[in-house]
């Protein structure tokens, strides 16, 4: 038993120390970007025509205010199509009507589309509104983003050449400091739209679609097969099958696409296991192609490297709750058996991967928060790591569910339109005031690294004593925000 954890604990350990090590050298590329001058876009004379398609399912609280900044688009309107591809089966339904039926009399090129069923949820809708559209480029918006009315002239320049298939842009907040969750979410979310998304397109490696906020190519889409539901992740699906067929994405993080956080627990939790999910199921279909298979495009090991850790990221969160599980045993192990006390000094790589991850973050907050970027990090960073150790339960659960091809619905997370800390969420339509069993669960794991601790000093082991705090917190929060929010619903 005592080799069966032994074992474990290393293997999670190593996983989690290549995972930085990836990370890391993302950095390096992203800051060697940061010196070298852009591709100049090219110069539009005759402005291409744009379809621009809105995925809705039930959206009443924020579907207006979209339609409003699309028809706002400084875009001739005679290249403009609008789809609202509209699933809903509440108000949304009449409100969107009622938006169309208005721009349309101002001569705007908007079409309400509904479908007489739900089938594969946003890349159903998606695929549905394509066979229709008119656009030689598709733009995509979910329904909680604010696009500026000069996003579409800011991107389409950057099609440089007939192989370009997407231009994605970078996600900015609206309701950034409604509070600590929210702040928390713009932290993580930044060091992917600066690191990973510039990094790897520096590298020459695989990038994604974020499925909202960027333009495709019609012919990409249609090339690489289509929008597939076969996954919860269809942009990132589409993402790998176009550049395997050797289409090019080109990541502009200078334009920004604002949208909406998640403000409750429950919600940020429905987003996260639809991502990580949606990733370990895309990890599962793609895998074997990139370690075997040509593609349409040159690709040097390091790149396929890069594409392995990029589609089994949310395989990291396994590893993290394996690791945290097994620690526990481990200050027993380590006490009865002191040969093992190189296993411990193996913990060191943890800590060479928490730096890298470190830097990786510092280096996002430099770049976005110029003005106090150690305030700034000091306070999020510590915090931002304490609630995704919280999360590793919830989300290795998707990571699993994903990875063993057990399928679940498209759960899409709802928005509320609210966007300072005086307005009131408890009575939105959207919010359910169901508890999920895990939260128990979760609030036990806090109790588990509370005895963690208690067992490092009772032993005089002190080395683990910071990540069962930092565990402990994080469960117990995110169990706390998980029941307070379900409460107040």
């Amino acid at each position: 038993m005592e080799l069966i954890i032994v074992i474990g604990y290393i293997l999670s350990l190593l996983f989690i120390f290549m995972f930085s090590v990836a990370q890391l050298h993302l950095t390096w590329h992203y800051l060697r970007s940061l010196r070298e001058k852009p591709h100049p876009p090219k110069t539009i004379v005759d402005w291409p025509k744009v379809t621009v398609q809105l995925p809705i399912y039930n959206e009443r609280y924020v579907v207006e205010r979209l339609i409003d900044a699309i028809c706002a688009f400084d875009y001739p309107t005679d290249r403009l199509e609008i789809q609202v591809l509209d699933d809903s089966t509440d108000e949304t339904v009449d409100i969107i009507a009622g938006k169309v039926a208005d721009y349309q009399a101002q001569g705007i090129n908007i079409q309400h589309v509904r479908r007489t069923d739900r089938s594969g949820f946003k890349a159903g809708a998606l695929a549905y509104g394509l066979k229709v559209a008119e656009g030689e480029y598709i733009s995509i918006f979910d329904a909680d983003f604010l696009p500026s009315p000069d996003f579409l002239k800011r991107t389409l320049p950057h099609f440089t050449h007939e192989q370009v298939g997407v231009v994605q842009t970078r996600w900015g907040h609206i309701n950034e400091d409604y509070s600590l969750l929210t702040r928390l979410q713009a932290f993580g979310l930044d060091g992917h739209f600066t690191i990973e998304q510039g990094g790897r397109k520096h590298a020459g490696s695989f990038i994604n679609f974020n499925g909202t906020g960027g333009v495709w190519r019609k012919t990409c889409i249609e090339d690489a097969g289509g929008w597939s539901d076969d996954t919860l992740t269809e942009d990132l699906d589409l993402s790998y099958r176009a550049q395997a067929k050797g289409w090019e994405f080109v990541y502009r993080e200078d334009v920004e696409a604002p949208a909406e956080l998640p403000i409750l627990m429950p919600a940020i939790k429905s987003q996260q296991f639809r991502w990580n999910k949606g990733a370990a199921e895309c990890a599962r279909k793609h895998a074997s192609r990139l370690a075997y298979h040509r593609m349409g495009r040159p690709f040097r090991w390091v790149n396929r490297l890069h594409a392995f850790f990029h589609l089994f990221n949310s395989s990291v969160f396994l590893s993290l709750l394996l690791a945290a599980l097994l620690s526990v045993p481990m200050l027993f192990v380590k006490d009865a058996y002191p040969e093992y006390q190189w296993i411990f000094n193996l913990g060191g790589i943890f800590i060479i991967g928490f730096f890298s991850i470190g830097l990786f973050y510092w280096v996002s907050t430099r770049q976005l928060h110029a003005n106090q970027p150690w305030r700034y990090y000091l306070i999020h960073y510590p915090l931002f790591l304490i609630i995704t150790m919280g999360l590793s339960l919830h989300n290795a659960i998707a990571v699993a569910e994903g990875l063993l091809g057990f399928k679940s619905p498209f759960l899409r997370t709802p928005k509320f339109n609210v966007t300072n800390a005086k307005e009131k969420w408890s009575s939105n339509a959207y919010v359910k005031g169901k508890r999920s069993p895990l939260v128990l669960l979760e609030a036990a794991l806090a109790l588990y690294f509370a005895y963690g601790i208690y067992t490092g000093i009772r032993l005089g082991d002190f080395g683990l004593l910071l990540f069962h705090g930092m565990l402990m917190t994080g469960f117990a929060a995110v169990a706390y925000y998980s029941f307070r929010q379900v409460r107040h619903a």
